[in-house]
C-alpha cells in the first residue's frame, strides 16, 4: 500500500527547483498567481504545509484548519503574516544566510556603478560614441574618501561592511540596538547617521516602523554629495521625495534594486541620469536561488519527518 503524502500548498509561483523537489516529496496543490485561495473545503482541510514566495495573508491562514508550517522563499517575509500564524501555532520559516554573500556582492557592485556611472559608460561605448565624440565624461563622484552609513547591520549588513573595508572608506551604522562586536561607528538614529555620512546603504526589512523612513529630511541630511543605495525593501523609501531629491541635486545619486510597488517603477526615475536601477536582482544567481529553493523544501521535509525546522523566523512558535 502506497504511503499517503502530506499535502502542501503553493499559492502562485515557485522556483522551479523547489517545485520539482516539492512534487517529489509531497502532494502539491498549486494555485494561479494572483488568485484568491478559493479551493474546495476538503482540499483546504488536507493542506498542512505552505511553500510561498512571500505571500500568506491572515485570512488565508485562517482557511487552513490543519496548517502546521509556512516555508517562505526569501529572507524577507513581510508578505507572510507571521504574527497571526504564531497565534495559530503555525511555524514560519525563511531562507537567511544562503543569500548573504550574493546580496552583499551585488550591493558593492551597485554602489560602484552608481558612483562611477559604469552602465552609462558602457552604453556610451556600445553606441559608438567613444570613437565619434571622444572620451566619456569624467565622473564627478568617486568612492575615494567616502563615509558609508549602513542602515541595518544584520547578517547581510555585516557582509556588506566587510566588503567595504578594503575600499578604505569610513563605516558607520544605525540599528535599534548598538552592537558591541563590530569596529564601526554607531549612530543613535537614522537622522544622525544621514547627517554624519555621505553614502547611505539601506538593508532594512519592510515593517510598519520602516515604512517610508527614507524621506525628504533624511535625503537633505545626506547632502549634495550624498549617494543612496537600497537593497532592502522599496517600502522604506518615499519615492516621490527621492525623485525630487535626485532631480534637484539635493543628493548626488541613487542606486536602487528594490521599489515601493514592484515590478512597477516610477516613471520619474527613468529620466534621471543620476539613478542606477536594477530589477530586484541582488540574490538572483542560479547557485544562490537554488540554495534558497533547497532551504524552502528542507524546512518542510524536516518538519514533517522529524518535527524540526532549520530556519524559523523570530515570531514563530518552534515546536518539537
Amino acid at each position: 500500500m502506497t504511503e499517503q503524502k502530506t499535502t502542501v500548498l503553493i499559492p502562485g509561483r515557485m522556483h522551479p527547483r523547489a517545485l520539482e523537489r516539492l512534487n517529489a516529496a509531497f502532494d502539491v496543490v498549486q494555485t494561479t498567481a494572483g488568485a484568491e485561495l478559493d479551493l474546495p473545503a476538503e482540499t483546504l482541510e488536507k493542506i498542512r504545509g505552505v511553500a510561498t514566495l512571500n505571500g500568506m495573508r491572515a485570512e488565508w491562514i485562517d482557511k487552513l484548519p490543519n496548517l502546521d508550517i509556512i516555508s517562505n522563499f526569501g529572507v524577507g517575509y513581510d508578505g507572510v503574516d507571521a504574527k497571526h500564524a504564531a497565534t495559530k501555532g503555525v511555524i514560519v520559516t525563511n531562507t537567511p544566510d544562503v543569500l548573504n554573500d550574493e546580496v552583499a556582492d551585488t550591493t558593492i557592485g551597485l554602489l560602484i556603478n552608481t558612483v562611477r556611472r559604469l552602465p552609462v559608460a558602457e552604453t556610451y561605448l556600445r553606441a559608438g560614441r567613444w570613437e565619434k565624440e571622444g572620451p566619456f565624461a569624467l565622473t564627478p563622484l568617486s568612492l575615494k574618501n567616502r563615509h558609508v552609513g549602513l542602515l541595518g547591520l544584520g547578517r547581510i549588513g555585516l557582509e556588506i561592511a566587510k566588503r567595504l573595508e578594503p575600499f578604505k572608506v569610513k563605516i558607520s551604522y544605525h540599528t535599534r540596538t548598538e552592537r558591541k562586536d563590530v569596529p564601526y561607528t554607531y549612530a543613535a538614529s537614522l537622522m544622525e547617521l544621514a547627517t554624519s555620512v555621505d553614502t547611505l546603504i539601506s538593508i532594512i526589512p519592510a515593517t510598519p516602523e520602516t515604512h517610508k523612513i527614507i524621506n525628504a529630511d533624511v535625503l537633505a541630511a545626506l547632502g549634495a554629495n550624498g549617494v543612496f543605495i537600497n537593497v532592502g525593501r522599496g517600502t522604506s523609501v518615499d519615492e516621490e521625495a527621492l525623485i525630487d531629491a535626485l532631480k534637484n541635486k539635493v543628493i548626488a545619486a541613487a542606486g536602487l534594486d528594490v521599489f515601493y510597488d514592484e515590478p512597477r517603477v516610477p516613471s520619474g526615475l527613468f529620466d534621471l541620469d543620476n539613478a542606477c536601477l536594477l530589477p530586484h536582482v541582488a540574490s538572483a544567481s542560479v547557485p544562490t536561488r537554488n540554495d534558497m529553493a533547497d532551504l524552502v523544501v528542507d524546512n518542510l521535509v524536516g518538519w514533517f519527518r522529524e518535527r524540526k525546522v532549520l530556519t524559523p523566523v523570530p515570531e514563530t512558535p518552534v515546536k518539537g
